[in-house]
């Protein structure tokens, strides 16, 4: 039975990503030094994998429509693509990232819905973080190490002993971490990450180790911001992915209304139903997906670092190797 199929004139088969490259100055040169990432920017801080931001378009990289970019494809028939649990969706929901911080990230928030929507925004930003990799003693920040009031939460901004209030948590290889909007957060020196958040790039600053960007210039903090949508009284340290067990093998790593995550090691198959549309992060390893076209079995290899999105109501296909994947639904 074929796999491949059109919505009218679309053809819908699995889409492997070309990305979209950052270059901030935290980053580092391995997703190009070890997983082939193909840009000419001196620091690739961040890959871009899934994304149809404007500005940041993710292509297709095979098949018909290679060149074309993801937002495009979608926007032929959202509905059918996206999936059921997405109708009500009036952007797609999703932005999924690899990142390289060779050195710190800045101490930063996200807003969450509520805060979004009054300045005339869809989403605010709830992510989970999946440890791809780390050097030795890298840890994170995640929120407070005891509640604050606003006024101290103020005043240690100012005069630069934030990183003496805040939660530090090491991290190892394999570590998932859930960073609900309104959470005080880092990312540490020397880790690599998978990051699967909600579709925004908002981020309030407060704290950046005094650097300055290449014109010499520091970045800017966003204080005022920050110290409205910071929740400053939430329990400590209680951030970990859900980390469930199910039936088909599979990790439930994080469920949000913009993203369910499971983790999913040497699966044999998967099947796409009309429900969602599923994004595929290989986090570690190689192998091959294969299904059927016209009779003919049609197939890719893909390696550690890739992407792939299939349209909802693909149907089964398979794969094959020694690989650890993360797969990103829409689920009620």
């Amino acid at each position: 039975m074929d796999n491949v199929y059109y919505i009218d004139d679309l053809k819908v088969y699995p889409l492997l990503m070309e990305p979209v490259f950052k270059d901030y100055l935290w980053g580092g040169t391995r997703l190009r030094d070890e997983f082939g990432k193909n840009s000419s920017l001196e620091k690739i801080a961040e890959s871009w994998e899934v994304s149809t931001q404007n500005g940041n378009l993710s292509k297709i990289a095979n098949g018909i429509y290679s060149g074309k970019s993801l937002n495009d494809y979608i926007n032929s028939d959202s509905e059918r693509i996206l999936g059921i649990n997405c109708a009500k969706m009036t952007e797609f929901p999703v932005l999924i990232k690899l990142i390289d911080a060779k050195d710190n990230l800045s101490v930063q928030v996200h807003p969450n819905d509520k805060y979004m929507l009054k300045k005339g925004a869809l989403f605010g930003k709830s992510e989970m973080w999946y440890i791809m990799d780390c050097e030795p003693g890298a840890s994170i920040i995640l929120g407070f190490n005891r509640d604050i009031t606003k006024e101290e939460f103020e005043e240690r901004i100012k005069n630069n002993t934030l990183l003496e209030a805040v939660n530090k948590i090491p991290v190892k290889k394999g570590d998932c971490y859930y960073v609900e909007a309104g959470t005080l957060h880092a990312i540490g020196k020397g880790i690599l990450i998978a990051e699967i958040q909600q579709n925004s790039d908002v981020t309030f600053r407060v704290y950046d180790y005094g650097r300055k960007d290449a014109n010499g210039n520091s970045r800017e903090l966003h204080i005022s911001e920050a110290i409205e949508v910071t929740e400053r009284t939430k329990p400590h340290g209680n951030y970990n992915g859900i980390n469930k067990h199910m039936n088909d093998g599979s990790k439930l790593l994080a469920k949000h209304s913009n993203f369910t995550v499971y983790e999913c090691d040497n699966i044999k198959t998967m099947t796409v139903n009309d429900e969602s549309f599923c994004a595929l992060l290989f986090v570690d390893g190689t192998g091959s997906l294969s299904y059927y076209e016209n009779g003919s079995r049609e197939q890719f290899k893909f390696t550690r670092g890739d992407s792939v999105f299939i349209p909802a109501g693909f149907g089964t296909f398979s794969l094959a190797g020694d690989f650890t994947v993360l797969k990103t639904v829409i689920e009620k």
